[in-house]
């Protein structure tokens, strides 16, 4: 994929004037309920350049929008994503445990999210799939990009390398990324797996990064954008600023992006000398 017909979320920090895009972690979760649609306004109104989100498909194939496999950590139901429709997910509360100011928000569906980024401009999405998904599946979430005329703002992604395969085969048109928690054997090896998924970005957890130092050149040097999770302190963010990543994936979009226009300038503004 030609860099002219990339997300503007995989431009290389380097044309970004070295400013990282700064990227909400199920929006801007620190000060509303992660992965709805409250959370996704507020990341947008906070100025972040994307959205990070996570998928699930519901036992009637419907994509909806939640972190874990099962609804007890964040709504008032039980249960499992998978043996539960679409009316019983819409029907419970993910909001309220979070603040009872948020009482009502529903866990949203993956259309729900689309709809609500392609009404507001400037602002892009980085979609994990979570666990193993086949191609039929995959193409669920790519008919919903599709469908909203975001292909050139969606980042599809997956810790799995056969979901990214399933993503590479469903919807080649969409740019992927290879989420990395597990420190490689190989850098060489994980570099050629990335090749062979055609992926354009490698996202390693933050803590990786302590134990593989030179991690973020080898990926550069492959020609990898790379879009580090999850830093929420300022001298995280001051030393992914030094190493040169191209993204912070951060639970504190507005204070990450407020601290970037206190040391870079606003990201349309010149540097200061």
């Amino acid at each position: 994929m030609a860099l002219d017909d990339l997300p503007r979320l995989l431009l290389p920090v380097a044309t970004r004037a070295g400013r990282p895009a700064v990227v909400a972690h199920r929006g801007s979760s620190s000060v509303a309920p992660q992965n709805t649609l409250a959370a996704f306004e507020s990341a947008w109104r906070a100025g972040a350049d994307a959205i990070e989100l996570d998928v699930h498909l519901t036992a009637d194939r419907r994509v909806v929008v939640l972190h874990d496999d099962t609804v007890d950590e964040t709504t008032d139901g039980t249960g499992r994503v998978a043996d539960l429709t679409l009316d019983a997910l819409r029907g419970l509360d993910a909001g309220a445990s979070f603040s009872r100011a948020y009482a009502g928000q529903r866990v949203p569906t993956f259309e729900d999210v689309t709809r609500l980024v392609a009404e507001r401009p400037g602002i892009d999405l980085l979609v994990e799939l979570k666990g193993i998904w086949s191609a039929d599946d995959a193409r669920l979430v790519a008919k919903e990009v599709d469908a909203a005329g975001l292909a050139g703002r969606v980042v599809v992604q997956s810790f799995w390398p056969p979901t990214v395969a399933a993503l590479r085969d469903a919807a080649p048109h969409l740019a992927r990324g290879l989420l990395l928690a597990l420190r490689p054997d190989s850098t060489d090896e994980l570099v050629q797996v990335c090749a062979d998924l055609g992926v354009a970005a490698c996202n390693p957890e933050l803590a990786l990064l302590r134990r593989e130092p030179d991690l973020v050149d080898v990926l550069h040097d492959a020609g990898l954008r790379v879009l580090v999770w999850t830093a929420d302190e300022p001298g995280e963010w001051l030393d992914l600023l030094r190493r040169g990543v191209d993204g912070v994936v951060t639970d504190r979009p507005d204070r990450l992006a407020g601290w970037l226009d206190g040391r870079l300038g606003t990201p349309d503004a010149p540097l200061a000398g």
